[in-house]
C-alpha cells in the first residue's frame, strides 16, 4: 500500500464509492439470485483460469438489472490474480472498476432496448442496443484505467485514453458478440446449459492466446538473461541498459508513438549493448587509451548484438536499433556510416537515450552531468550526431516527469581515466 500514491489511493477510493452506489439498490430491487449466482461462479473460473472472462459480465448485463449486473462480477474479481503488488488494493479496484463499467453497460442496454431486448426485439436491431452497451463498458474501463495509470505512474491522460481505447476496442467488441449469444439462448427454449456452450470455443481461443504470452514470457526472460550477463561483464555501466530503456520509452512516448511500439523501442533500449557479450573483457575494463585495433573490435559489438537478437520473432524494429545506434546524422558512425534518415528511426531514438543516460550517470570513470547540461549537450549535437526530433523529445519528457539518474558502480577513491569514443558527448559504449 506505501508504494501506492495518495492520489491514486484517494482515486480508488472514488471509484469503490461509486460501484457501491451501483449495489445500493440492490435489496429493494427483484433479483433472480440463480442467475447471479451463476453467472458470478462463471466468472470467477474463468478469471482464474484466463483472466478478463467479459462474454459472462456483458451476457449478466443484457439479462439482468444494472445493480444485479454489476454484482455478478464481485466474488471473480476479488479472487482473481492481482498481477503485482499491493494485491488486496488491486483486487478491491478491479472489482469496483468492473462493477461501475457493467453497471453502466447494462444501463444503457436497459434505457435503448428494454430488459427483454435479447428476446422480443428484431434482429439485426437488437443489435443497436447490444453495441451501445458494449461501447459504454469499453469507455469505463478505458477512463478509469487511464485515471490510475495517470496518478500512479504519472502517464499523459489523453493518449493514455487514446491508446487503451484503440487496444481494448476490437477484443471486447468479441466478447460482448460472445456475450450476446450467450443471452439470446439463456432467454431461448434451449435455456441456460446451451448458453454455456458459447464459451466452449472462446475457452480455446484463450488457451491459445495464454500459450502465445507464455512463449511471449520466456522471450522476456531471454532479455534479461542477456542484460544480466552484459552488466555482470562491464561492471562499469551496470543498470545502464534499464535506463536506456527507460529514456527510450520516455522518447518514443512523447513522439506519440502506439504503445506496442513504444515497448519494442522499450527492449531495444534495454538489448542495444548486448553485443558486448562478444567483446574481450579486458578491452571493456582497460583503464588507458584504447589503441586503434582494440577500438575497431569495440565498434564491432553492434554487428555482434544483432547476431544475438535477430532470431528473436517478436523484437521487429528494436534488432535494427541494436545494429545501428551507433551511427549518427552527418554518416560519421558505425557500422556502417548511414546517414539521415537511412538509419532506422527506432535506432535514433535509442542514440539518444544511451548518450543521455551515459552522461547523467555517476560511474566509477566519471562524475553524472547534470540533466540540464546533459540535455544542452545533446542539442549542440542535434542534426550532426542526433536527430534533432529525439532530441525535443526526451526534453519535454525531461520536463514533465523528470529523470533520476542512479549510481551503476562502486566509486574508488581515486577515479580513473576510461578511453571514450570520440565524437560521443559522454562517450556512451
Amino acid at each position: 500500500m506505501e508504494a501506492t500514491p495518495v492520489r491514486a489511493r484517494v482515486y480508488v477510493g472514488c471509484v469503490v464509492l461509486g460501484a457501491l452506489h451501483c449495489l445500493y439498490v440492490l435489496p429493494t430491487t427483484r433479483v433472480p439470485w440463480w442467475a447471479v449466482a451463476l453467472l458470478a461462479a462463471l466468472y470467477a473460473v474463468g478469471e482464474r483460469l484466463s483472466g478478463s472472462f467479459y462474454p459472462v459480465l456483458l451476457a449478466g448485463a443484457f439479462l439482468l438489472s444494472p445493480p444485479a449486473a454489476a454484482l455478478v462480477a464481485v466474488p471473480g474479481a476479488l479472487i482473481a490474480p492481482a498481477g503485482g503488488r499491493p494485491q488486496p488494493l488491486r483486487r478491491v479496484w478491479r472489482a469496483a472498476q468492473l462493477v461501475v463499467a457493467v453497471w453502466v453497460a447494462a444501463r444503457v442496454h436497459w434505457e435503448l432496448g428494454e430488459r427483454d431486448a435479447v428476446v422480443a426485439s428484431d434482429f439485426p436491431y437488437a443489435l443497436v442496443p447490444a453495441a451501445a452497451a458494449v461501447l459504454a463498458f469499453c469507455l469505463v474501463l478505458t477512463v478509469l484505467d487511464g485515471g490510475i495509470l495517470a496518478l500512479a505512474e504519472r502517464r499523459p491522460l489523453r493518449r493514455t485514453w487514446h491508446a487503451l481505447f484503440l487496444r481494448s476496442l476490437a477484443p471486447i467488441a468479441v466478447h460482448g458478440l460472445a456475450g450476446l449469444m450467450m443471452a439470446v439462448l439463456w432467454r431461448s427454449a434451449y435455456g441456460p446449459v446451451a448458453a454455456l456452450l458459447v464459451l466452449l470455443p472462446m475457452c480455446v481461443s484463450w488457451w491459445a492466446f495464454a500459450q502465445y504470452h507464455r512463449e511471449h514470457a520466456a522471450h522476456q526472460a531471454t532479455i534479461r538473461a542477456l542484460v544480466q550477463a552484459v552488466d555482470i561483464k562491464d561492471g562499469y555501466t551496470r543498470g545502464h541498459s534499464e535506463r536506456v530503456g527507460q529514456a527510450t520509452m520516455m522518447i518514443a512516448r512523447e513522439l506519440g508513438l502506439a504503445e506496442e511500439r513504444v515497448e519494442v523501442l522499450r527492449f531495444a533500449g534495454i538489448l542495444h549493448d548486448v553485443g558486448k557479450l562478444g567483446v574481450p573483457t579486458r578491452l571493456l575494463r582497460k583503464n588507458g587509451p584504447l589503441t586503434p585495433e582494440e577500438r575497431r573490435v569495440i565498434e564491432l559489438h553492434p554487428e555482434y548484438g544483432h547476431e544475438m537478437v535477430r532470431g528473436i520473432a517478436f523484437l521487429g524494429e528494436a534488432r535494427a536499433a541494436v545494429l545501428h545506434h551507433h551511427e549518427r546524422l552527418d554518416g560519421s558512425g558505425y557500422p556502417y556510416g548511414l546517414s539521415g534518415t537511412q538509419i532506422p528511426e527506432s535506432a535514433r531514438v535509442v542514440a539518444v537515450a544511451d548518450a543521455f543516460d551515459a552522461m547523467t550517470s555517476t560511474r566509477s570513470y566519471s562524475r553524472a552531468r547534470p540533466v540540464p547540461v546533459a540535455l544542452r549537450e545533446l542539442e549542440k549535437c542535434a542534426g550532426t550526431q542526433f536527430d534533432p526530433r529525439m532530441v525535443t523529445a526526451l526534453a519535454r519528457a525531461v520536463d514533465l516527469h523528470g529523470w533520476h539518474p542512479a549510481v551503476t558502480a562502486d566509486e574508488p577513491a581515486a577515479p580513473a581515466p576510461r578511453p571514450q569514443i570520440a565524437g560521443a558527448p559522454g562517450a556512451p559504449r
